[in-house]
């Protein structure tokens, strides 16, 4: 798959699952690889930008299976911008399959 496709929606995913439930960043992407195959790497810059925009939290919660895991939580601000980019996300994927359809 194109590598911008992915770039374009990895926010939107990493949100959708957080609003699901608190995750921590390995579950994040094991999560997304199910469905979209991306790098590791590409996934904990979003997470501090997140962070840092106040779209979510972090915590650390002991772990039975080693040291303890940061988890993220969605703020409320950051299930607004959610609502916000699932619009326009849909907005623009109705443009395209528009455009896909459209006879000349």
């Amino acid at each position: 798959m194109n590598a911008q496709f992915k770039k374009g929606v990895l926010e939107l995913c990493v949100l959708v699952l957080l609003e699901k439930q608190d995750l921590y960043g390995y579950e994040v992407i094991k999560r997304i690889t199910e469905k979209i195959d991306i790098s590791e790497g590409s996934i904990y810059p979003i997470l501090r930008r997140l962070l840092k925009q106040d779209l979510c939290t972090s915590y650390l919660q002991e772990s039975s299976e080693g040291p303890s895991r940061k988890y993220y939580r969605l703020t409320n601000n950051g299930k607004k911008h959610l609502k916000d980019l699932k619009e326009e996300y849909n907005t623009f994927k109705h443009g395209v399959e528009s455009l896909m359809k459209e006879e000349i």
